[in-house]
């Protein structure tokens, strides 16, 4: 009986312990976890973008090329980002930010669009749950490159993306990913209505 009662004490107490612990790594982390994020949300806003980057930019560093090229703005609860390099560089661009539930779980990137909302400047995934191999390749440069240049409209003038292996070309249209089509349908959701408040503040 004393085994018993020693043993159900001795578990208590490392439990407790072990907890304590485990709230205080917590608690000690926290800070280094939320710069961490809000640096690879800055580094994929830089990315969508086409901000001319240095692959080995420290947090920091990212900090400020971003506070030196990107302008926020606000559209109702929409924040928008826009890089407007001095004239004659082409490459301006205005993103904005999408997310949606996916296969597994949620999707967020950021989408950046021309100056004008004609043409896709960049994509890029800050978070997703997918299939890896599968709805998972959604994050591969791969896949994100068949983006770059893509109209906003069909030819019926009307705003909006198809991703899909089906049907005829057409130049608001990229082929999606074999065997991730329900990956591939949500995704092409999120970006038509992240495209579409894009183009009605354009308009």
């Amino acid at each position: 009986m004393k085994g018993n009662v020693y043993t159900l004490c001795y578990a208590a107490v490392l439990g407790s312990v072990c907890a304590l612990l485990l709230t205080a790594a917590a608690s000690f982390t926290a800070p280094h976890r939320k710069a961490n994020a809000e640096a690879e949300e800055t580094l994929n806003i830089l990315l969508a973008l086409n901000v001319p980057l240095d692959g080995k930019s420290s947090p920091d560093e990212l900090a400020d090329i971003y506070e030196d090229n990107v302008t926020e703005g606000q559209r109702g609860d929409v924040t928008t980002y826009v890089y407007a390099p001095p004239p004659p560089d082409p490459n301006g661009a205005i993103a904005v930010r999408f997310a949606g539930p996916g296969l597994w779980g949620p999707i967020k990137g950021f989408l950046a669009l021309d100056p004008k909302r004609t043409k896709i400047r960049g994509i890029t995934f800050y978070e997703q749950e997918e299939t890896p191999g599968l709805g998972g390749d959604i994050v591969n440069p791969s896949f994100r490159d068949k983006f770059v240049g893509l109209m906003t409209r069909d030819e019926a003038g009307n705003p909006g993306i198809v991703i899909s292996s089906r049907g005829e070309d057409a130049p608001n249209k990229v082929d999606g990913i074999s065997g991730a089509t329900m990956t591939c349908d949500k995704v092409q959701e999120m970006l038509n209505e992240a495209i579409q408040s894009l183009v009605e503040e354009k308009q």
